[in-house]
């Protein structure tokens, strides 16, 4: 179970949040919503260890992740809101050497069949690829991702044709059915249901 305890987040000397908690058990589904600056970024790169929090801690597990480090990395998938792909590389490169970094190697079949669901030239060099292709490249990390149990995401949403947008929540959907969790923020439409946690409704608490 992840666990939010009391967190606090500012930047720039400017609080974005305080006292927040909740938890997250298995099969269960939150969005980070919120006007523009108002967090929901940096509490996502809090809840993965990338970011510090001012006050308050995040657990897993009852544990504090600082304490857990590349074993709690194991158990989840960060995107961020920018496809963290190289130009240089394929698509099938990027996705083979993100998966191989999380200590989830997968074959070059698996590779190509993440890759064609979500409709993206495996082959081809990332440069030469849309705005929007770019994002489904990485995305396709989502469908390669067990045993990764937590699942945090930055508008995995953006960029999509509606299309793409759907064969992505489909994924979430089957993740969250199979027990596992996942937090996200997205500014478009959704078919997702579950929890929504408004960082708006922190302001009064910063």
């Amino acid at each position: 179970m992840l666990e939010a305890a009391d967190l606090g987040c500012e930047r720039g000397g400017r609080a974005l949040f305080r006292a927040l908690s909740f938890s997250l058990a298995p099969g269960e589904l939150v969005r980070v919503a919120g006007a523009n600056g108002r967090g929901k970024t940096s509490l996502l790169r809090i809840l993965c260890g990338l970011l510090a929090p001012t006050a308050g801690e995040v657990r897993w597990s009852g544990e504090p992740i600082r304490s857990l480090k590349e074993e709690y990395s194991k158990q989840l998938v960060y995107l961020g809101h920018a496809p963290a792909v190289k130009d240089e590389l394929t698509a099938a490169e990027n996705l083979s050497i993100a998966c191989r970094l999380a200590g989830n190697a997968r074959s070059r079949d698996e590779v190509s069949a993440a890759l064609r669901a979500l409709g993206v030239p495996g082959g081809v060099f990332v440069k030469t690829l849309s705005q929007g292709q770019r994002r489904r490249a990485a995305l396709a990390r989502l469908a390669l991702s067990r045993p990764a149990a937590l699942w945090l995401l930055d508008e995995p949403l953006a960029a999509l044709d509606a299309q793409a947008a759907r064969l992505v929540e489909g994924l979430v959907a089957e993740h969250t059915a199979q027990g596992g969790m996942v937090v996200y923020t997205t500014h478009q439409e959704a078919r997702l249901e579950g929890r929504v946690i408004n960082l708006d409704a922190m302001v009064e608490n910063a």
